[in-house]
C-alpha cells in the first residue's frame, strides 16, 4: 500500500499540483493539516480516498484533530501535532500514539521532515508542502517504508 503524507500547505497550491503530477500510483492520500482548502482543487480524487485532520490555522475546521485509522495492516495514528506539543519534543505525540496501539505516528506543524522509530513505533513528519517537502509512507508484508521527497 503506498500512502501520499502532505502537511502544512499554507497556500501553496502550485507545489500541491507538482506533487499530484508526480507522484502516481498511490492508493490513499494523508494531509495532516494547515491548508485544508487547498486541497478542495484536487479532491475528490478517483479511486484516492483523502483523510485529513485539521491544523493549528484550519480556522472554523470542522475536521478532527486526531484519526485512527487501520491502513495495509498498521493501525496509523494521525494528528497535525500541536495539541501533542510537537517543537518541544515527541514524548506526548507517543504517549497518545502508543495509547491508540498504533504502529506509525503521522504528524506536522514543525515544518521539518522527521523519521524515527521507537520501540515498534514510527514516528513521521513529512515537512511542510510550503518548504517543498512530502513524503510517501508504503506499507509492505514486511514492514513500513518512509520516503521523504522534495520538490523545488
Amino acid at each position: 500500500m503506498k500512502i501520499l503524507v502532505l502537511s502544512d500547505t499554507h497556500g501553496d497550491t502550485w507545489r500541491l499540483r507538482e506533487i499530484f503530477s508526480r507522484e502516481r500510483g498511490f492508493s490513499l492520500c494523508v494531509f495532516l493539516g494547515d491548508g485544508e482548502r487547498d486541497l478542495e482543487p484536487f479532491f475528490p480524487m478517483p479511486d484516492v480516498p483523502l483523510l485529513a485532520v485539521r491544523g493549528n490555522c484550519d480556522f472554523c475546521s470542522s475536521l478532527p484533530s486526531k484519526l485512527v485509522t487501520e491502513e495495509g495492516g498498521r493501525t496509523l495514528f494521525l494528528t497535525h501535532g500541536h495539541e501533542q506539543l510537537v517543537k518541544y519534543g515527541l514524548s506526548t505525540l507517543r504517549s497518545a500514539a502508543r495509547e491508540a496501539n498504533a504502529s506509525v505516528a503521522l504528524y506536522g506543524h514543525t515544518h521539518v521532515p522527521v523519521q524515527d522509530y521507537d520501540d515498534g513505533l514510527y514516528l513521521c513528519n513529512p515537512g511542510s508542502v510550503r518548504n517543498g517537502d512530502y513524503a510517501v509512507l508504503e506499507i509492505v508484508p514486511q514492514g513500513v517504508m518512509w520516503l521523504p521527497k522534495r520538490i523545488g
